[in-house]
């Protein structure tokens, strides 16, 4: 049986264990993202439903992984992701942006 717990003062109902994604599309060598979807999915097979993303992971390219990743599979998973830290085409960095239309971008990028 899997653990859960409940999310804040929300209704969401997280797993206790989740599963954090920065390396799918940076910082520990190289990916690849047939495997990355590989373990997205195993992991909701295996219970977990709690993932860990943020914007400035592969500039962008992590949460788009995790869109297409989960397009079918919404309704079985809650997503947690920091924004803010800017990267500019080459991993620069650009400053931090906690701006209303910022976030509604981002969160467009991966639903």
């Amino acid at each position: 049986m899997k653990r859960t717990t409940v999310l804040g003062n929300s209704n969401l109902s997280i797993t206790r264990m989740g599963l954090g994604c920065m390396g799918m599309s940076e910082f520990y060598g190289t990916f690849d993202e047939n495997e990355s979807v590989k373990t997205l999915h195993k992991a909701i097979d295996l219970g977990v439903n709690f993932f860990d993303t943020a914007d400035m992971y592969g500039w962008g390219a992590n949460e788009k992984l995790i869109g297409r990743a989960f397009r079918d599979k919404w309704n079985q998973v809650v997503i947690a992701t920091k924004f803010a830290v800017m990267r500019g085409p080459k991993g620069e960095w650009l400053g931090l942006n906690g701006q209303p239309e910022y976030i509604k971008k981002l969160v467009k990028t991966v639903c």
